[in-house]
């Protein structure tokens, strides 16, 4: 992607005080931007994106790509889905606690031979709990344990039989991907960072709010 490209859409969105989360060129021309609203911190409610502020951000790009002669035919704004790519070290702040997929640059190797049940050396992609690692840096916890599936019972021996859990730190430049795990509960209604996507523009109602998209 054009570097002129990402200056031109990230200037932009952070002028609007939004953070650009992705962006993407696919077939036929679209040029798909993804927004969120800074982070306010732990301590503080998270405000949702909503129809009018992707709006709000297609209106200026339009104006912005169209001085700059960038080559787009349909142009699409929306706020993250439940799959967000985490890219800075402000987006694993975040989302610390939160299950996310992971994609190293390069194989585990003999690190995965460490402490814990051992870990194939050609593994790339891990899925876990995001944790801060004792003395700084990252890791993500899990368990190889297979889950049990929804409505079946549990024995007693499985149930008080202890769960062996797995840690891999890593530090952000080893990642090729990183992104929140798109999980949905078994009643379908989705973690709190998964709220409804709406592709009608001016018709979502205030719960659905997090995934909005406007498209011109």
């Amino acid at each position: 992607m054009a570097v002129a490209l990402q200056q031109t859409v990230e200037q932009t969105v952070a002028g609007l005080g939004y953070d650009l989360v992705e962006i993407e060129r696919s077939a036929g021309g679209l040029l798909r931007v993804t927004i969120d609203l800074p982070w306010v911190g732990v301590q503080a409610e998270q405000p949702l994106v909503t129809v009018e502020d992707c709006e709000k951000v297609t209106r200026q790009l339009q104006y912005a790509l169209e001085v700059d002669g960038v080559d787009y035919k349909r142009l699409e704004v929306s706020s993250p889905g439940i799959d967000r790519p985490l890219r800075h070290e402000k987006d694993f702040e975040r989302f610390v606690g939160e299950m996310i997929d992971i994609t190293l640059k390069a194989p585990i190797g003999a690190a995965g031979q460490g402490g814990g049940a051992p870990v194939a050396a050609s593994r790339k992609k891990f899925r876990g709990t995001l944790e801060r690692a004792e003395g700084g840096g990252w890791q993500i916890v899990w368990s190889d344990a297979p889950a049990p599936k929804p409505g079946q019972k549990v024995g007693k021996k499985r149930a008080s039989a202890p769960v062996v859990l797995q840690a891999l730190g890593f530090a952000l430049d080893e990642l090729r991907e990183a992104r929140l795990a798109p999980i949905v509960d078994f009643k379908g209604r989705k973690a709190p960072h998964q709220e409804a996507r709406n592709d009608e523009p001016g018709q979502a109602a205030p719960e659905q709010a997090q995934n909005q998209e406007w498209r011109q």
